[in-house]
């Protein structure tokens, strides 16, 4: 039985073998697209030395140099070429082990990415120096290269001077091609940093402490100097307080001791130069890690026992298992139990969120248990900290990672639990770049690699959800996972009520949306009388959707996709959400020349100035894409919120993703039917999940919370089922018609996806492919077709879909022939410039 969520090929998958530090040949993974890994010689000076796993310079083409990973040695000489020689060994072990580097095959396999890619995606980009990098003079530094060898010391001193280099110009510094150890040593002492580091907030890594001259540790000579001390009083008040803070504190901080003594630089400096004080810089963690320490404070609930039981019992026979729990049950609560007997086993243990939003809340809720064992690892942290963090987890000096998606790359030694939170949630696939890959399923798959025990029994995962994703549920109803439930909420407390607002009943003086109607606005005031807090949802962002001439009827596009604009009313500007562009305001009609416009629809900025103007004494705030921007941003609102310093919070998906607020009392869904009307087979799906996630954020500490639902069509069936908190109900007509209409689970998706910048050539491409393909998929093909948004980035695109039967090895050959066949397609000098992007398991 296969170990993986999706199992298409997982159980022919070959791991990778390594052969310990032998070889005369090794085979490299380069951070590129290549359709393959290629073969570099070991010079004799480092036979002995290179490792699988380690970082090596090699030369790719005429001048290119590249770090790339050892992904096995061997003693196999290419038969077709003589290969390079590897130039430097960048490390002295390993960056990553064995098993990410089977993680890294598998995704390339199965995802139809090369390893390159995947590689790209894994490292924090310190790791990936190549010969395009940009090395940026960190001024935190300063300009003490006493400590520097001569090769380091030339380099910063032209980096001090020029503050940027490149590594051609590096290699003209230092008349060589083999730089890389000089500039891995300028990172690694800080005097450097490459320039992707510098897309996120810079934040210093180094810390100036002050020590008293060891001399003075003897009290006697201490009481004479301060007692025959004639001058500089200013000075004599900067060393007692050094002394008093060295005694309560220990050690003495720079900044800190100027602060609290209100001394200044100078008066420092003068201690320095008599030698009573001295200085140094140290090295310190970007991120503060709490103390290390475990401490449960609680006991779980006669429920949340008996789901915890059956896990345990479940993980004795399967590999993964389901928490199906339904909203506020305390699956939380469960999740720490679980990784409290992972860590006491001296494990590791995976936590994976789908969204960096909800970290900051969880962290909080996990640190308070767990202290100095947890940290934090995703996308919004500086290459430096990301860097930072990989290496604990290699080290293994941190037992429990909280992430997003990415964290499936870090270098875990002994990974022993996974925990997919919200696993059903669309954001934990990857779309561009690639590896387009799905974090739950490779988790899974990650977890599978690490065995232990007699019986080698693989690490565990949990995958936990108050709406699982069918292709999950069904996996538990075939037997392939287990099941436990929580259908309690914690504390006995009852689901929130849930009511629809008929907008087909409410009277409106034009034909446009109703955004707040009265029964809302009534229920939102008696909610704030009672001192309880209200969240309003509209998944769309901006101001007004878009805007069309009273006229002719003509709607503002982008320029460079067939989408209309996004009005933004804080930036005053009309935006593109595909491609990122942005436009003046709009007063003339393009198509007549009316300047008559009226706006369309709403978006969460629209809702916010409309609360205003209704409520003007209510404090009122948004959490969207726009309104959170920054590391802590997010957090911050979330805190203020917590504190009932905010009394109504508007916002997109951000606000309903298994967030935990006590005091909300009420819930509204604005637009249901906005969320009923996309043209997708899983829509039906992720309206019930979307709704019922966002109707669990009401009434979780005291049973009076309600959830009103706006809508056209109260007697939509989803609206039913979401309405009696019923997912098997949802679940077993949606199976129906998936099964009737051949979508997963019970099938597999490749979606392929072609681009260029002409209509015809994509089109001809597209349906040349399809042609080539019809003999033997024929009956399984779906299109070409356009997609609704056809034209993104000035790219025209057509969709080719693959609907597969759930078979292992015709969907591997599948993969095998779609690839064989762009690389045919490529030849062809009309379709070389077409780019095609194949999506397997498209969500």
């Amino acid at each position: 039985m296969s170990l993986v969520h999706k199992d298409a090929e997982i159980d022919s998958f070959s791991p990778v073998s390594a052969e310990g530090r032998d070889g005369a040949y090794a085979e490299i993974i380069i951070p590129l697209a290549l359709p393959k890994s290629y073969t570099w010689s070991v010079p004799d000076s480092l036979k002995g030395s290179v490792q699988v796993g380690c970082r090596v310079e090699v030369n790719l083409g005429k001048n290119k140099k590249y770090a790339g990973i050892v992904k096995r040695l061997h003693n196999e000489k290419p038969d077709f070429f003589e290969p390079k020689d590897i130039l430097n060994l960048l490390d002295v072990e390993p960056v990553v082990f064995a098993q990410q580097l089977q993680l890294w095959e598998w995704m390339a396999s199965y995802y139809m990415c090369s390893e390159g890619e995947v590689m790209a995606a894994a490292l924090p980009s310190h790791f990936k120096l190549s010969s395009e990098t940009v090395l940026v003079y960190n001024e935190e530094y300063g300009d003490d290269f006493s400590a520097l060898d001569h090769d380091e010391y030339l380099v910063a001193e032209a980096l001090l001077i020029k503050k940027e280099l490149k590594l051609g110009e590096v290699q003209q510094i230092l008349d060589s091609s083999h730089v890389y150890p000089v500039i891995s040593r300028l990172i690694n002492k800080k005097v450097c940093y490459v320039w992707e580091a510098l897309k996120q907030t810079y934040a210093p890594k180094k810390e100036t402490y002050v020590l008293l001259n060891p001399e003075y540790s003897n009290e006697d000579k201490l009481s004479d100097l301060l007692n025959n001390w004639t001058r500089a009083p200013k000075q004599m008040e900067l060393l007692l307080g050094y002394l008093h803070l060295m005694k309560t504190e220990g050690e003495v901080i720079k900044q800190e001791l100027l602060k609290k003594s209100g001394a200044s630089d100078a008066q420092l400096k003068g201690l320095v130069e008599k030698k009573i004080l001295w200085t140094e810089k140290r090295d310190i963690d970007r991120l503060q890690y709490l103390p290390k320490d475990v401490k449960i404070d609680f006991e779980l609930s006669p429920d949340q026992q008996e789901a915890y039981d059956k896990i345990k019992e479940s993980f004795a026979a399967k590999q993964v298992c389901l928490l199906h729990g339904v909203t506020s049950s305390g699956k939380t609560l469960v999740y720490i139990k679980l990784i409290e007997e992972i860590i006491r086993q001296g494990k590791q243990a995976l936590y994976l969120l789908p969204e960096i939003a909800l970290t900051s809340q969880i962290i909080r809720r996990l640190q308070k248990h767990f202290g100095g064992y947890i940290g934090i690892y995703h996308s919004r942290f500086t290459q430096n900290e990301r860097v930072e963090i990989w290496n604990k987890v290699k080290k293994g000096e941190l037992a429990i990672i909280l992430g997003a998606r990415s964290s499936v790359f870090l270098p875990f030694r002994d990974l022993g639990l996974v925990i997919c939170d919200e696993e059903h949630d669309a954001s934990f696939k990857q779309y561009d770049p690639a590896p387009r890959y799905n974090g739950r399923d490779a988790a899974i798959y990650l977890a599978s690699l690490f065995k232990s025990g007699p019986a080698g029994n693989s690490a565990r995962v949990l995958l936990g959800s108050a709406t699982p994703s069918l292709e999950s549920y069904s996996n538990v109803v075939n037997g392939k996972y287990g099941l436990a439930t929580l259908t309690q909420r914690y504390g006995d407390l009852h689901p929130p009520a849930i009511e629809f607002i008929d907008l087909k009943t409410i009277e409106r003086k034009d034909k446009s949306k109703v955004m707040l109607s009265p029964p809302l606005v009534e229920a939102i005031r008696q909610v704030i009388d009672r001192n309880k807090q209200v969240i309003l949802f509209q998944n769309r962002r901006g101001y007004a959707p878009y805007q069309v001439c009273t006229v002719c009827g003509w709607i503002p596009q982008c320029k460079y996709c067939d989408v209309s604009l996004t009005y933004h009313k804080l930036s005053n500007k009309l935006v593109c959400h595909y491609c990122g562009s942005t436009y003046p305001p709009l007063h003339t009609c393009a198509a007549c020349g009316s300047h008559d416009f009226v706006q369309r629809n709403f978006g969460t900025e629209k809702i916010e100035e409309q609360l205003q103007e209704t409520f003007p004494d209510v404090k009122i705030a948004r959490m969207d894409v726009d309104s959170v921007k920054g590391k802590h941003a997010h957090d911050a609102l979330i805190q203020q919120f917590e504190q009932k310093r905010i009394e109504i919070l508007v916002g997109t998906q951000m606000v309903v993703k298994g967030l935990d607020f006590d005091n909300v009392d009420l819930v509204g869904i604005l637009d249901a039917d906005g969320l009923l009307n996309f043209a997708d087979f899983r829509v039906n799906e992720r309206a019930f999940q979307l709704m019922e996630q966002v109707s669990g954020r009401a009434g979780r500490k005291e049973a009076t919370g309600k959830v009103l639902i706006q809508t056209m069509n109260p007697s939509h069936p989803v609206l039913q089922y979401v309405q009696q908190h019923d997912y098997k109900g949802m679940f077993d007509d949606e199976m129906e018609k998936r099964k009737q209409f051949a979508y997963p689970p019970f099938t597999r998706i490749i979606l392929l996806t072609f681009k260029h910048k002409m209509k015809e050539v994509v089109e001809s491409a597209a349906y040349h492919f399809a042609g080539s393909l019809k003999n033997k998929y024929g009956n399984y093909i779906v299109g070409p077709a356009e997609p609704v948004i056809n034209r993104v980035r000035n790219q025209y695109l057509i969709e080719l879909l693959l609907k597969l039967p759930k078979d292992r090895r015709l969907i591997a050959q599948c993969k095998k022939d779609l690839l064989e066949q762009v690389a045919v397609l490529h030849n062809e000098k009309r379709f070389r410039s077409v780019v095609i992007v194949p999506d397997v398991d498209v969500v």
